[in-house]
């Protein structure tokens, strides 16, 4: 297969990280940018890894899909606040064969992308990783950085696979597996972690050093895997609550997306976060009592936040 072209929508702490690492390793990257297209014109990106640092002093970036070419990958890395907008951010880019691969917290994402363009070949990817952009141009990349990619609706099994060597020779350790399993495996540390910084103005590493709320953090996660249970998931069980746990423990100190958007006075992503799994869960006869509480607090802190 000949060498793929790649288009970044969402240039941000996780976008932005693994279109730079696709672009320093030689592949065709366009970037979409917003706040900081100015800056990065001039300026190139800049990443600041635990696994070292390099920069890219001259990318291609743009303020308008218009104005993209046509792209063989598509990887999104909008807030899902923003999901809205992927009705008209994506046609300029799309050509019949495109795979566009949403990079994006919560359930339901590929769902909803796929009722506005039904023909789409769409895939998950789900990156453990604990990045953030706080600055114009510049990534900090603080630990981890693995991509799972899982297959929602793409029939062209060698673009999928050629995506996964992209990733691979790249430098990042990706790995396909089954969509759904997938998006719930991430859910069972994005619903309690991500939540529970914001209401109690913490980080991770707080949370799980106070008995109470690791028992809290604990509860929470199982109610995550009771769901996906309940769904049908069965591959996803206690023993991945601890790994979670044990894997958190190890991690640096850290503000998970959430706990910045509040930081920052941005939408926090709360409707494919907590209130689609919860409806999904719900629909299968199986409540989930703490992370609703989570859910309505969550709301009524955003609506003070703006």
């Amino acid at each position: 297969m000949k060498q793929l072209t790649y288009a970044v929508i969402g240039t941000g702490a996780i976008g932005g990280f693994y279109g730079a690492k696709l672009a320093r390793a030689g592949q065709e990257v366009n970037f979409l940018l917003h706040s900081d297209y100015e800056h990065v014109r001039r300026e190139g990106l800049r990443v600041s890894s635990c696994d070292g640092d390099f920069s890219l002093p001259q990318v291609h970036a743009y303020s308008s899909t218009s104005e993209m070419p046509k792209a063989d990958v598509v990887l999104v890395g909008l807030k899902s606040t923003n999901q809205h907008l992927l009705r008209t951010l994506l046609p300029p880019l799309l050509h019949p064969g495109t795979l566009v691969i949403l990079i994006q917290n919560g359930i339901g994402l590929e769902a909803d992308v796929q009722k506005w363009f039904p023909g789409l070949a769409l895939a998950a990817g789900l990156a453990f990783i604990c990045s953030a952009k706080t600055e114009p141009g510049h990534i900090r990349h603080q630990c981890y950085g693995s991509i799972n990619l899982g297959n929602y609706s793409c029939a062209d099994v060698e673009l999928f696979q050629t995506v996964l060597r992209d990733f691979c020779s790249a430098g990042i350790d990706a790995h396909e597996v089954d969509y759904a399993e997938a998006r719930w495996r991430k859910a069972v540390w994005n619903m309690p972690f991500n939540g529970m910084t914001v209401a109690l103005q913490t980080q991770t590493d707080c949370l799980l050093r106070n008995p109470a709320t690791r028992q809290l953090i604990y509860e929470q996660m199982m109610e995550v895997i009771g769901a996906a249970n309940a769904l049908g998931i069965s591959t996803i069980d206690e023993s991945s609550a601890q790994k979670m746990m044990q894997m958190t423990d190890d991690m640096v100190p850290y503000s998970p997306s959430m706990r910045l958007d509040f930081d920052f006075h941005r939408p926090m992503e709360i409707h494919y976060i907590y209130t689609r799994p919860i409806a999904e869960a719900r629909t299968a006869g199986f409540p989930m009592p703490r992370l609703e509480m989570l859910e309505r607090e969550l709301l009524f802190i955003d609506a003070q936040n703006h």
